[in-house]
């Protein structure tokens, strides 16, 4: 048993902290949340993170050598970083680049993201309204272009490769890149850290999890007992 837990899915916010923990170089034990059987709806991942969403990071050796738990990605990105003395500049411009840019992935590339997926996958079909789709897709096209701009003249998104990156990374292998828009310098950055070590072994984190009702597996048998979990009549039920 390692000093670190950490409790996530098959998601791209899973695998961002999967990277930086194989960056750090430090070993950890993986818990399987599955959120289309509830279990981030129980009291005691409710315990770990009132906001019922994962990734949760749990270090048995905290800073002041307690345990911590930590929710949020960008969060755990920053803890880790600062953990490891890696990936996060000291220097104050260097560092607000930094952070100005993982700020733009969770704020932005994220949500989005899965707002897109919400409406062009997961809602009931007579809830897959056009505009709502366009709306998320288009702005998914957008960001992509600003990332793409920014990368024309940056090797990486803060100068040096740092969290920024890694947190941007996994949304961006996960949806395709063209659509008629030229993103040469998105797609050269993505396979430049793709061919790092620790970012393809952080890409594989629970590769061997996928699960036939999600996206990945194919939409087979997602129904409504699992919009409730998700976003339904189980998600938002008073919980005490």
């Amino acid at each position: 048993m390692t000093a670190l837990n950490l409790l996530s899915g098959l998601t791209p916010n899973g695998r961002k902290v999967a990277i930086m923990l194989h960056e750090c170089g430090l070993a950890y034990d993986a818990t399987f949340i599955d959120i289309l059987a509830g279990d981030q709806l129980t009291p005691d991942f409710l315990a770990l993170n009132p906001n019922n969403k994962h990734p949760v990071l749990i270090d048995a050796e905290g800073p002041d050598g307690a345990p911590i738990t930590v929710w949020e990605s960008g969060a755990i990105l920053i803890y880790l970083a600062e953990k490891c003395g890696l990936l996060i500049p000291t220097d104050a411009r260097r560092r607000i680049e930094t952070l100005k840019w993982l700020f733009f992935q969770v704020a932005n590339q994220g949500p989005y993201a899965g707002q897109y997926a919400h409406f062009a996958f997961y809602a009931k079909e007579e809830h897959r309204y056009p505009y709502a789709i366009a709306r998320y897709r288009n702005e998914i096209d957008r960001q992509m272009r600003i990332m793409n701009a920014r990368l024309e003249h940056h090797e990486y998104f803060a100068d040096e490769y740092s969290i920024a990156d890694i947190a941007l990374l996994p949304y961006v292998a996960s949806m395709a890149l063209a659509r008629d828009t030229d993103l040469s310098h998105l797609r050269r950055w993505k396979n430049q850290l793709l061919a790092r070590e620790p970012v393809r072994a952080g890409m594989a984190f629970m590769e061997d999890k996928v699960q036939k009702q999600t996206i990945a597996g194919g939409m087979q048998g997602f129904g409504d007992e699992h919009r409730s979990v998700l976003f339904g009549e189980r998600q938002y039920k008073a919980r005490r």
